[in-house]
This record gives C-alpha cells, structure tokens and sequence, in this order.
C-alpha cells in the first residue's frame, strides 16, 4: 500500500486542462485536481476566473517518481504550443508525505555502478570502492537527479569515453553542464578531470542542491552553479552536455551548438527514442559519433567539426 505521495502542479492555459487532465489520469490512474480561481485581493467583489489554470496530478513516491515527471515535461512540451498562451514552465513536484522523504529515497536508491570507472552512492548508504573507481556521493533532495535514470546514466557513459578518448585520459577543459539538476553530471565530469566547469539550471532550488553535493564531494572549487541563462555564457567550452527536454534541446539548438568549441562535444539526452531523429535534425552542423539507447529514450554524442 502506498502512503506517500508526489504531487506535480502543471500551469497551463484553460483550454489545455481537460487534454492534459486525461494525460495525467491515464498516467497515473489516479484522480486529478484543477485550481480555477486565484484570489489576489481580499475582495471576493474582485474574484475572477484566470485564463491560467493549475493542474494537479498525483504520483506514488517510489522509484517510478523520476521517470513519470520527465513523462510529464514531455507531454507538456510536445503539446503546449498548440494552445493559445501557453508558456512552458517546468511542473512543481510537491511531496506529500506520511513518512520523512529522506527515509523514503532510502528504500529506493542504492549504490549503482556506471560505465567502468563511475559509482553513485546515496549519503546514507556504505560502499567499499574497488581500485581506479570514481565515487559520487549524492543526495537528490527535491531535484530528483539520482543519476540511475537512462537519461543521465548514458550522459555519464558519454562523459567516460569522451575521457577516455582524450589525451590524458581525462576529460578536456572547459565544460558545460546544461540543466544541472542535482549536479551529478558535474560531479562526474570533475571526477573525471575536468577543472573548469559551469553548471547551469533554471530551477534555484536545483542549483541550491547542486551546490551541496558539490561540496559533499569536494569539487565546489571547480563547479560553478547558477541559474545563469544560457544566451549569457561564452562560447568555446570542450564538452557540453545538455540532459533537457527533446523540444528544449531543439529551441535552443543554436545556443547550443555555438557553445562548443571546434572539436568540441556536445552530449544530449532527455530525448525519447521517437523524438531522437527530431532532435538531430535540429543540429545539423554537428556529427553524430555515438547514439546509445536504453529502454525508451535516446543520447546523442556529437562533435563541431575542427
């Protein structure tokens, strides 16, 4: 029986509640709620109905929580721009909890290995490292990045090899980290290397965990977060990685790939598999070097041309 739940809060135009009200219950099987009216005076003569309406949806609190919000960023994504006055916002996930959330994530996360040299272990959990592995500890507080999930886990494989390709064996300077979540990928490209590295998130409450596990592992000297906007940062960075939603990876293709340098990598996940000839014909000047696929989403590895 499950006693902990999510909630995730999505605002959309009124026209979109009823399409994605029956995304949401098809989702979850799980009843769904609307917020109709903001009252934002303390008169109700001035009580109007907004053309912005809150949609509720209800997740169980388990290992299913991660892969069930990106559904969420999808359908939103894919679906929003066909209602007049939509404007993407990522969905709020709110725990509503009977029991203590860390103690919940307990249950849920444990040591995993990836790729051949990379282990991610939760704070609370012991591991006995083995020779040459690169340890990262995380504690995913409401960003939701354990690292395990297909997305981020092939982005770390894609981080390995590019090192191991690289003179030195260690990934090349400076790298980008777009859409930094709970900082795992920085921390893996720190591990693996990297000194100069820029994280960047909308979300501050990402960014304020970020900076945690950044210190929790010792690599803040060498991370930068923020919640800089992408068009603000230079250009020239080695690798980027980008671990976003398909339609966002696709908007912010130019952005994207003015930011590498020449020879550099650009890494980009988030994308279901569907989506995957979408998104690389959205960087078209950029060659294709690997694309890994893991049950239903896709990572592409790109290079800029020298």
């Amino acid at each position: 029986m499950i006693t902990d739940w999510a909630e995730i809060a999505c605002d959309v135009p009124a026209e979109m509640v009823d399409t994605l009200a029956d995304f949401l219950v098809e989702l979850t099987g799980n009843g769904v709620g609307v917020d109709n009216l903001h009252l934002d005076t303390f008169s109700l003569d001035t009580l109007e109905d907004t053309s912005i309406k809150t949609v509720k949806g209800y997740l169980p609190l388990d290992d299913s929580l991660e892969d069930m919000r990106i559904k969420v960023e999808q359908f939103l994504a894919q679906h929003g721009p066909d209602f007049p006055g939509f404007v993407y916002t990522p969905p709020v996930v709110t725990i509503i909890k009977n029991e203590d959330w860390a103690n919940n994530w307990k249950v849920h996360f444990k040591p995993v290995r990836i790729g051949k040299r990379l282990v991610i272990k939760p704070t609370w959990e012991e591991y006995q490292p083995v020779e040459g592995d690169l340890v990262i500890q995380i504690d995913p507080g409401m960003a939701f990045g354990t690292g395990a999930h297909p997305t981020t886990k092939m982005c770390l494989e894609s981080l390995e090899r590019i090192a191991v390709a690289t003179d030195g064996r260690k990934l090349p300077n400076p790298v980008l980290d777009v859409g930094t979540g709970s900082g795992v990928l920085s921390i893996a490209a720190a591990l693996l290397g990297a000194t100069e590295i820029t994280a960047v998130d909308i979300d501050p409450e990402a960014v304020r965990v970020t900076q945690e596990n950044l210190e929790l592992n010792g690599v803040d000297s060498v991370v930068k977060a923020s919640t800089t906007d992408l068009s603000q940062l230079p250009g020239g960075y080695a690798v980027v990685v980008a671990n976003i939603l398909a339609e966002e990876l696709v908007r912010l293709s130019d952005q994207l790939t003015s930011r590498v340098a020449p020879g550099g990598w650009l890494i980009l996940s988030g994308i279901l598999t569907e989506k995957e000839e979408f998104v690389r014909a959205g960087f078209p000047a950029l060659e294709l070097v690997e694309n890994p696929r893991e049950l239903e989403w896709s990572c592409l590895t790109l290079r800029k041309p020298l």
